[in-house]
């Protein structure tokens, strides 16, 4: 963090009215940064598979998160319908997306309503995040917050952030960070506001916070005041979650859904894809191998690696454990100008054994793509082709 002498035209995140001030307060990295970061790490440490983010504004949030590979559902809230719409685009899947897909589903989807109402579609959730979101909250709908989010929501855990009002005296000329906010609490009153409904509603709450104070004023505390609630014993049982009757009051603005393995088509299409570049890797590793024994065989099949077939010098690392596995699975041999890769030799090679968990399911998702031996054992190749022809093999 630094200070410097300027005009600056945020208070601390670079969206309010130009304030003079002779010391101005720059967070490294920004403030804003810290707090979304500060969430997905503790994403990171959790792996939640449900998260909602109630406020939330122009989706930076989820856009970070969307990429965590734990969350199968996300879900963000606010009041404002058309930030919502413009930006719910950046929340599709790229075409990379497409082309590496994601190990689960992923869906996204953005609700237009107050984080007051009661709406069914947000039960169940692992994680509630309302990140800068309660000072905005007048005292009626501060009163229904903890009953809507706490009490009928009541996720496994809840984040909320929200300005510390002892920094502000840090901020000359400020007396709250922003026109929209009804109140900035102090340590203290966040704290007992958070310990009584944590109490009420049998949740654990620790505090913490974001965005250091300069040296010589450590007594104000983080800029940003951050209480994380668990709920005590974990999530809400079956038989509560059955007992809540439909309520969508929620206007469903933007959803979309991310490819993933967990789709037939997308998984074939990864399968095929892995399987032919491995059986193309092998059998251009073998093309000098092969030439030099040309003429002295027969058409006989050949075993072309020997007891250790050579790992391709191309291609991702294996550990030494991986490269046993590799050498002790079938050899890829040759009859003729045709190029046999068995189905357990493949499966030996990481990244497709993740893929599939044995033989059978590997030959029936690939059967219809790519030739197989007669009796479906290995994959079947050309041993050359025309670019082999070009390069001189």
């Amino acid at each position: 963090m630094e200070e410097n002498n300027l005009q600056c035209s945020s208070v601390v995140d670079g969206n309010f009215e130009e304030v003079p001030r002779e010391m101005a307060i720059q967070f490294k990295p920004p403030l804003y940064r810290q707090r979304y970061q500060f969430v997905k790490n503790l994403v990171d440490q959790h792996e939640p598979k449900k998260v909602a983010d109630l406020g939330c504004g122009d989706t930076s949030l989820l856009r970070l998160l969307k990429v965590n590979p734990c969350i199968e559902l996300l879900v963000g809230v606010d009041i404002n319908e058309d930030k919502l719409r413009w930006r719910g685009d950046s929340l599709a899947p790229f075409l990379g997306d497409f082309l590496k897909p994601r190990d689960l589903n992923l869906t996204i989807t953005l609700y237009h309503g107050s984080v007051v109402e009661r709406d069914s579609r947000l039960l169940g959730f692992d994680l509630i995040t309302c990140i800068e979101l309660i000072e905005h909250l007048d005292s009626g709908d501060l009163a229904r917050f903890p009953e809507v989010v706490f009490g009928y929501l009541s996720p496994s855990m809840i984040v909320i952030s929200t300005p510390n009002s002892e920094f502000n005296p840090l901020f000359p000329s400020v007396t709250l960070r922003d026109s929209d906010h009804k109140f900035e609490w102090t340590r203290m009153e966040f704290q007992t506001w958070a310990l009584y409904v944590a109490n009420r509603y049998d949740y654990s709450v620790e505090f913490t916070g974001v965005g250091e104070p300069p040296a010589g004023a450590e007594n104000v505390g983080y800029c940003t005041q951050i209480g994380i609630f668990r709920k005590n014993g974990g999530k809400a049982t079956e038989s509560c979650l059955s007992e809540q009757h439909d309520q969508h009051v929620y206007k469903a603005v933007f959803t979309t859904s991310y490819p993933s393995l967990q789709q037939e088509r997308f998984f074939k299409l990864v399968l095929v894809n892995e399987v032919s570049q491995q059986v193309e890797s092998l059998r251009v590793s073998h093309l000098p191998r092969r030439k030099e024994q040309a003429g002295e065989q027969g058409d006989k099949p050949k075993d072309i690696g020997g007891s250790k077939a050579p790992v391709p010098c191309f291609g991702p690392v294996f550990t030494e454990v991986e490269k046993a596995k590799i050498e002790n699975s079938p050899t890829p041999f040759c009859v003729g100008d045709k190029f046999f890769v068995p189905l357990q030799r493949l499966l030996a090679y990481p990244k497709l054994n993740r893929l599939c968990a044995n033989e059978e399911m590997m030959r029936s998702v690939i059967a219809d793509s790519i030739p197989l031996s007669s009796d479906g054992s290995a994959v079947v190749a050309d041993l050359r082709n025309y670019f082999d022809e070009q390069f001189e093999f």
